[in-house]
């Protein structure tokens, strides 16, 4: 009896011991997967706060323009919430989440009172769309010069965007911004100064995290005031038709700017001539873990 028992529970004690070893050991398929760069499909689109080149505001037809992009994460400027009549006084950052069921952080350059009492604040600025879940917000200050101002001079003021994603286990912080339109490139030179060490500041925040930078910079990929971007950042926009005016593109001022770890596969620009005045950049990228 005692020789018959001790033979019964040795295939038990063998399969306990490789279900040990199975835990310890994973599989040579899921190690591969845990290295494996993570793709990501990221986008960026200055909406013209609604009107396309006929300055005619319809939403549906930019809500068309944006889901063709079949993007991940997109970034939005001149977004209007409640601002005014040329977009009916809509929540258009909401509006076209909620039409591509996707996420949304707002980031306002400009949070004015209501023309009457009772109304939601007027406000102007970037966004943030996203399939992933959004785990913070944050909205940065960089030097600006006020289109609300009669005698404006540079001074911060909000309106540079970040979420904080995590995109199969990476952490990703999405900046969006717009940078100063004027000829003279002095209100840019501060504002790219002031990207570079809010970035900085919020890589050494997370280490390890990737770092993605959205915008229409209003300057073409060669202007000086561009420079020192490339420090960091690398530019993954094509070098073939521009961005703007979006009927006639002349010149490339909408970017997709990435950091260390992220690895671009390929850019494009969407032909979509109407439902802005801008086009937009949507470029595959490659996450490494």
């Amino acid at each position: 009896m005692p020789t018959r028992t001790r033979n019964q529970s040795a295939p038990a004690v063998l399969a306990v011991l490789l279900g040990i070893a199975a835990t310890a050991a994973p599989p040579a398929a899921a190690a591969a997967e845990h290295h494996r760069p993570v793709p990501l499909r990221i986008a960026t689109y200055n909406i013209h706060a609604g009107s396309g080149m006929d300055e005619v505001f319809d939403l549906d037809r930019q809500a068309a323009a944006v889901r063709a992009l079949h993007a991940d994460v997109i970034g939005l400027q001149e977004v209007d919430v409640h601002w005014g009549a040329r977009s009916r006084h809509l929540d258009v950052a909401r509006e076209l989440a909620e039409r591509l069921g996707m996420r949304v952080s707002f980031a306002p350059i400009y949070s004015l009172d209501p023309a009457s009492a009772g109304q939601p604040r007027r406000e102007f600025g970037v966004a943030v769309l996203s399939r992933h879940p959004i785990r913070s917000a944050t909205n940065h200050e960089i030097t600006r010069l006020s289109t609300q101002d009669p005698n404006p001079v540079p001074a911060p003021a909000p309106g540079f965007g970040e979420v904080a994603l995590k995109v199969r286990g990476v952490p990703v912080q999405v900046f969006v911004t717009h940078l100063d339109y004027r000829a003279d490139p002095a209100v840019r030179v501060a504002q790219v100064a002031d990207t570079r060490r809010i970035m900085a500041a919020e890589r050494r925040s997370v280490p390890g995290a990737r770092q993605i930078l959205l915008g229409d910079f209003n300057a073409v990929p060669s202007a000086p005031e561009l420079t020192p971007l490339w420090t960091e950042l690398t530019d993954a926009g094509p070098s073939g038709p521009g961005t703007y005016p979006a009927n006639a593109p002349t010149r490339r001022i909408d970017y997709v700017a990435v950091g260390e770890g992220v690895r671009v596969r390929t850019a494009t620009i969407p032909n979509e001539p109407t439902a802005s005045d801008h086009r937009p950049l949507v470029a595959e990228v490659a996450l490494r873990r």
